[in-house]
Formats: structure tokens, sequence, C-alpha cells
């Protein structure tokens, strides 16, 4: 007989079994199951359940007690908390995996875009004071306004390499702040030069005015991608 997890059980009676029924199940299963019948330590063991059992049941106040009981009693189906270890195991390496591609996202924006791109910007912003105060010593000269408008061609080109890089893989979510950086600081630097440009044609310097403070704009602006990804690094 199989080990019961409730008097009802080992009784082999549903919990609405009227007390006859109770009663008769008693008599029949201590019958099979008796000490003189049958003397085997399985046997016995069955035997002092089925007495516990009709103990309780047979009384209709203990059975009422025994079923209230019952119901705060939760029944264990370990199917089902095998499933659900399973579903949580597999949570867990979807969990694991989604982390370990969202590491390597990073990892690939990084190398792929954002040091790139950070590098061409400083090759456009870092040489401007120079060009600058090299030209303030004769802005007439043709031959000091010449290197000046090359650094503009070669920003101008650097610049362009800048935004195709930008574009070359979508940014993950956890870098968008310095993504969006780094996208105003090249709009910046975009106006900038073109202030520049306009400069070099007619000599009013509120265009150089203009240009140096947009640029000094996007040093802000690479900086702050500068400290977005910092954060994003253990």
């Amino acid at each position: 007989m199989a080990t019961s997890s409730t008097h009802y059980d080992t009784l082999e009676l549903p919990p609405t079994a009227t007390q006859d029924e109770i009663k008769q199940a008693y008599r029949r299963l201590a019958k099979k199951f008796h000490p003189d019948r049958n003397s085997t330590a399985a046997c016995q063991e069955t035997f002092q359940r089925l007495s516990a059992a009709y103990e309780v049941l047979a009384d209709p106040l203990s059975r009422r007690s025994y079923d209230q009981q019952l119901r705060y009693v939760p029944t264990v189906d370990f199917s089902d908390r095998q499933t659900r270890s399973a579903d949580a195991q597999a949570s867990y390496r979807q969990q694991r995996q989604a982390e370990k591609d969202s590491d390597e996202q990073l990892r690939q924006w990084l190398n792929r875009v954002y040091t790139p791109v950070n590098r061409h910007l400083n090759h456009i912003i870092k040489p401007l004071r120079g060009q600058i105060k090299e030209l303030s010593a004769d802005p007439f000269d043709d031959e000091l306004m010449a290197a000046f408008q090359a650094y503009i061609e070669t920003s101008r080109s650097t610049l362009d390499k800048s935004q195709t890089v930008f574009k070359s893989i979508p940014n993950p979510p956890m870098t968008a702040g310095a993504a969006a950086h780094l996208y105003y600081c090249m709009n910046q630097l975009g106006d900038a030069l073109d202030e520049l440009e306009y400069f070099s044609h007619n000599y009013d310097e509120t265009y150089l005015h203009t240009g140096y403070e947009m640029f000094r704009i996007a040093e802000g602006l690479r900086k702050d991608a500068q400290a977005a990804v910092r954060s994003l690094r253990p």
C-alpha cells in the first residue's frame, strides 16, 4: 500500500466520504493488513496508519477539526515545482545571455565607433587655437590664410569620416547619452567650420569669434561624451 499524505488517502476514501463509508473502509483494510494475517514490517506499519486515520475520522468532532487543518496545508505538487525551477533556470540563462550580448554590443560600439570618432574630433578641435594664433600675426598674409583654409578643409574631411563611422553601427541603449553628446558635438563643429570659412572669405572677425565659440561648445560636448563613457565602464 502506498504511503498516503492524508488520513483519507490512507483509508482510500475521498474527503466527502460518509461516516459509514469510513467505518466500512477501515474494516476492509484492517482485515487485509492485520498483523495476525500478515506479520511483515510493511503491513504492520500500514495497519498502524490505518488505525491512526480511523481514530481521527471516526469521531465527527475530531474529523471536523482535521478537515479544517487540511485546508491550511498546501498540497506540494512536485511536478509543478520542477516546472517552476526549470523556468527559473531558463530565465536566468536568458538573462545571463542578454547581459553577455549587451556587454559585447557595448564593447563593439566603444571600439568601432566611440574611440575613432573621439580621436577624429580631437584632431579637429585641438589645433584650432594654434591656427588662430598663427593667422593673427597677419590675417591678410596669403600664405597664413592658405594654411588656415587648409586646416578648415582637412577638418571637414575628418568630420565627414567621423559622421560615417558614427552611423556605421547602431549605438546600444546604454550608450544613448554618450552618442547624443557626440552627435551634437559633430553638428556644432560642422556649423563652426562654416563660420571659419566665412571669415576666410571676407575677413569679418564676427565669423571668427562665432566659430571659436562654437568650437568651445563642441569641446564641452566631447568631454560630456567622455564622462558618459567612463560611467559605463566598471
